[in-house]
């Protein structure tokens, strides 16, 4: 198991970078992924994907499949992989501090 060091927090993360634990999860976390990710600013619409993973996964304890992001947010996909440029799954599900989705996110 790795540790990211960053803002003077430490992150446990798997092989592929996602958190270990969604518990670990806090603002600096988004700060870390924003910056692997090159996103320059986190918008309202990133905040709303975020959140909307989040509560999704608290409630389901997994990702949801893209499609239902999709409406549920109400972005398209194309508008998705422009918020998080490695799409939904590495970048969105990664920066909201959920595990590494298995299926088709």
């Amino acid at each position: 198991m790795a540790t990211v060091e960053f803002n003077g927090k430490s992150f446990e993360v798997d092989e592929d970078g996602f958190l270990q634990s969604f518990d670990g999860w806090n603002p600096d976390w988004v700060e870390y992924v924003k910056e692997q990710e090159g996103i320059a600013e986190i918008t309202d619409d990133h905040q709303k994907v975020i959140e909307f993973l989040q509560d999704y996964y608290k409630k389901n304890g997994i990702a949801p499949m893209v499609r239902i992001l999709s409406k549920v947010t109400g972005f398209k996909l194309k508008q998705i992989y422009e918020l998080f440029p490695s799409g939904p799954g590495k970048g969105a599900c990664k920066m909201a501090g959920l595990p590494k989705p298995t299926g088709c996110v």
